[in-house]
């Protein structure tokens, strides 16, 4: 039974799966869900390094502890490359491919809350569980398909920088793009601060896009938009114009991310869990919000 596909309600309808899988070495007896080895633990810096309080505590504390995963992962939607097909859609056809946008969120959302699942209920993340239960000889594919989705996805994010770079403070575009391995250098070295400090930073990034685009949507009368027209777009889908179709292709590829699959079912195991099944509902029910309230974010955005 493939890893991503236990992912229960009930824990106890897997155990013959725990069984098996203990048997060849992938999860102890116990059927905890953590690895065999305990030393390949996804992002071994920050493993369960950040506590969570007891089931007494209210909604909002309990929330805070959880929030910070998604935040993370909805910074992949909102990069240089969804914004601009969402640019090269709205310029060329207006409030036309919105729908798209809507459908193209929707299941960026319905994975990646799988995703977090995956990550919670087996104890390892996407990788890990390709690893132990694909086939020897599917591996390899699998991995350097990954890597030149990835590499293609950070492509778009370093030019982005180094363009927005170029065009902000004209700095040349060499320059621009070691500046821009520099800060993300940076941003991991505050990895030594903990988990919460990195998802603390790039919540305050987030929110400097969302004022930037408050500003420019309700503030500023030129590039106010028509909420009706917004709203008729994203109910009724069509694809009358010429090329319409080739850009709504590109808005879906740009918008579902490989690497926060693999990201998300690894971050999601910095919270400090218990292996029993009320804390694994506990911590579903909150990634789940997590994702949803991210993503929601990033949908507006775009």
């Amino acid at each position: 039974m493939p890893c991503w596909m236990d992912l229960g309600v009930r824990m106890d309808d897997s155990a013959l799966d725990r069984k098996e899988a203990a048997k060849h070495g992938r999860i102890p007896p116990d059927g905890s869900g953590a690895a065999a080895h305990p030393s390949h633990v996804s992002l071994e810096g920050v493993h369960s390094s950040v506590e969570v309080p007891r089931y007494q505590a209210g909604f909002w504390e309990q929330w805070r502890a959880f929030v910070g995963p998604a935040v993370l992962v909805s910074v992949g939607y909102m990069d240089p490359g969804n914004w601009g097909t969402d640019l090269q859609g709205g310029a060329q056809f207006k409030y036309g491919l919105l729908w798209v946008v809507g459908l193209a969120s929707l299941m960026a959302i319905f994975m990646q809350v799988i995703s977090a699942r995956l990550g919670v209920v087996t104890g390892k993340d996407l990788a890990q569980c390709c690893r132990d239960w694909y086939p020897k000889w599917s591996r390899w594919p699998n991995w350097l398909m990954s890597e030149v989705a990835i590499g293609a996805c950070d492509l778009a994010e370093v030019l982005g920088s180094a363009v927005a770079l170029n065009l902000m403070f004209h700095i040349p575009l060499l320059w621009a793009v070691i500046i821009t391995g520099l800060d993300v250098l940076l941003l991991l070295a505050l990895q030594r601060f903990g988990m919460r400090t990195i998802e603390a930073v790039v919540l305050l990034l987030i929110a400097t896009i969302g004022v930037c685009y408050f500003i420019e949507i309700f503030v500023l009368p030129e590039t106010q938009p028509s909420f009706l027209e917004m709203g008729r777009a994203l109910v009724v889908p069509h694809l009358r114009q010429s090329g319409m179709l080739y850009v709504a292709i590109g808005i879906i590829g740009a918008t579902v991310m490989p690497h926060n699959l693999y990201l998300h079912s690894a971050l999601v195991q910095s919270r400090k869990l218990q292996k029993d099944e009320p804390s694994m509902r506990r911590a579903i029910h909150f990634n789940t919000i997590d994702s949803i309230a991210a993503l929601a974010i990033a949908f507006f955005v775009n």
